[in-house]
């Protein structure tokens, strides 16, 4: 079982890392919540059309029903809006950084709520992931320019802590939830209905249209995107159906690795030399502390 959860856990922080990939491509014509109304529906979408197949045997006790349901009223839709309010408050450093504090709310959740043990070995892991991927997806430089153009904005500062502690939440709460009805395919897809039913709403209110005017491309790179970040939250929720919350939650967050190995693969991008590498052995230093332990 644990074994199966870390192969489903790696794969699914590369289905993250590939749709961030992808986003990048499709923030070229279209703005970050017009493309989050097509990604995520268009993951329901798909997990729409498959259910008549994976739920051939009909629908699993009505009890956790309502817990997959209130997970997808924060997750993927509220901490997709959060982060972007980050971002443009914020910039993508902050947000970025503060938004990789998730793993430790996660454990902390976990261990709190569901009693899972916590060797010291995986603590050390764990810190050294977070560490690790903060330095990652820091840039080397502020965003004070951007603060200082806005004012006092130290209260955004609860933006991407409030997305990093949601998506902390979330993992716990499909682990409690897949203990009453142990599918990971229910709960994505209860989950993204809900979320893609939010998402719409505030392109609509906002933008006053559900999709975007934009070129195909970006809408079929935005449905890509929405492929991998869906087929990404299963493999976790199926990680965490096989394994603890505090092996399961570390192991994803190392999907910024993926996203840079593949911006140098296919944009030729490598910024940060020394301590990019720094960021990666430290990275992958916590992955076998974490896996030993």
């Amino acid at each position: 079982m644990t074994s199966a959860a870390i192969v489903l856990a790696l794969a699914s922080a590369f289905c993250f890392g590939a749709a961030l990939l992808l986003t990048q491509l499709g923030l070229r014509d279209l703005s970050p919540l017009a493309g989050a109304a097509v990604s995520i529906p268009s993951s329901t979408l798909l997990m729409i059309c498959a259910a008549p197949i994976v739920l051939a045997d009909g629908m699993g006790p009505w009890a956790a029903v309502p817990i997959f349901a209130a997970v997808g009223l924060l997750f993927p839709g509220v901490v997709t809006l959060l982060t972007f309010e980050a971002n443009r408050v914020l910039g993508p450093v902050v947000t970025g950084t503060l938004g990789n504090l998730a793993p430790l709310f996660a454990v902390a959740i976990a261990v709190a709520m569901l009693g899972e043990p916590l060797r010291p070995a995986r603590l050390a892991g764990l810190i050294a992931i977070v560490a690790g991927i903060m330095v990652i997806t820091s840039s080397g430089r502020t965003d004070t320019a951007r603060w200082r153009a806005r004012g006092d904005v130290s209260w955004a500062l609860l933006l991407p802590l409030a997305a990093a502690a949601i998506r902390g939440l979330v993992q716990p709460s499909v682990k409690f939830g897949l203990e009453i009805w142990p599918s990971p395919f229910a709960a994505a897809l209860i989950g993204y209905v809900v979320s893609s039913a939010i998402v719409l709403s505030v392109a609509r209110l906002q933008t006053g249209r559900f999709v975007a005017k934009a070129p195909a491309r970006s809408l079929l790179w935005f449905a890509g995107v929405g492929f991998c970040n869906g087929l990404a939250v299963l493999l976790m929720y199926a990680a965490l159906a096989n394994g603890p919350v505090t092996l399961v939650s570390p192991l994803v967050a190392t999907y910024p690795l993926v996203t840079v190995a593949g911006s140098v693969l296919l944009f030729g991008r490598l910024h940060g030399g020394s301590r990019l590498a720094f960021a990666v052995i430290l990275t992958v230093s916590g992955v076998v502390l974490l896996l030993a332990g």
